[in-house]
């Protein structure tokens, strides 16, 4: 198993956290910082969900943060495009408030700093469902800097979603390599394995284990980062 490129997820993977407790976290201090234009909380929550939903079943003919707007922008009209400098504003500041929603994890920057001095490619297939500031902010708490990534995908960058496959065809075609050169590691069985349906090598982190369905995950290659190290020692 040659690999060339090592494809790390983000929230569960890289930055611990409950993604329960860190949405409903994070909503409030949205809601805060809304709440003065007239956003009442739990409708501004249903919409951004209905916007969330909209980037998710994206199909690529759009970028994910043109395909959020134009749903967001359904529910609230004009007031939300005229407001979209507010939402801007709170994810380049107040949303690093949302730090106390996470873990950290230093094994997660020592794996992929040796991963990279092991000579590998590394980038950050995380679901692009951020814009890039909050992405980077993201980045930099689990003590990494956006710049020891080739790339990282953000919803201002990409029209797919995770599970869909065309997200992993198209990050494939930024890395400009076959499935078979790559190794997805992340924490969702779901979102993150399905990269091996294109013949992706994956590893299953299993701190933060989201497995909706129920899979056994004995079938993928899994553990913590030691094993991860171990695993990719051996993959060549």
């Amino acid at each position: 198993m040659k690999i060339s490129m090592v494809l790390f997820d983000l929230d569960g993977t890289l930055l611990p956290m409950d993604m329960d407790e860190f949405t409903s976290g994070y909503f409030k201090l949205l809601a805060k910082k809304a709440a003065p234009r007239g956003y009442e909380p739990r409708a501004l929550v249903k919409a951004i969900w209905h916007g969330t939903a909209a980037m998710v079943k994206n199909d690529g003919s759009c970028l994910n943060e043109e395909a959020f707007w134009k749903d967001f922008a359904s529910s609230y009209g004009e007031q939300a495009l005229n407001d979209r400098e507010l939402f801007e504003e709170f994810y380049a500041n107040e949303f690093r408030q949302a730090k106390q929603f996470c873990g950290f994890d230093p094994g997660a920057a020592d794996a992929v700093r040796w991963i990279r001095e092991a000579g590998y490619r590394v980038a950050l297939a995380t679901n692009p469902l951020f814009p890039k500031a909050a992405t980077e902010i993201r980045i930099r708490w689990t003590g990494l800097e956006p710049e020891e990534f080739e790339f990282y995908t953000t919803y201002e960058n990409i029209g797919y979603c995770k599970p869909n496959l065309d997200y992993y065809r198209e990050v494939l075609r930024r890395a400009g390599l076959m499935p078979e050169d790559c190794l997805m590691v992340g924490n969702d069985v779901g979102e993150d394995m399905v990269a091996s349906q294109l013949g992706m090598k994956v590893f299953l982190l299993t701190k933060c284990l989201i497995n909706k369905a129920g899979d056994d995950i004995s079938k993928y290659p899994n553990g913590d980062f030691k094993a991860l190290k171990e695993f990719i020692l051996h993959s060549d």
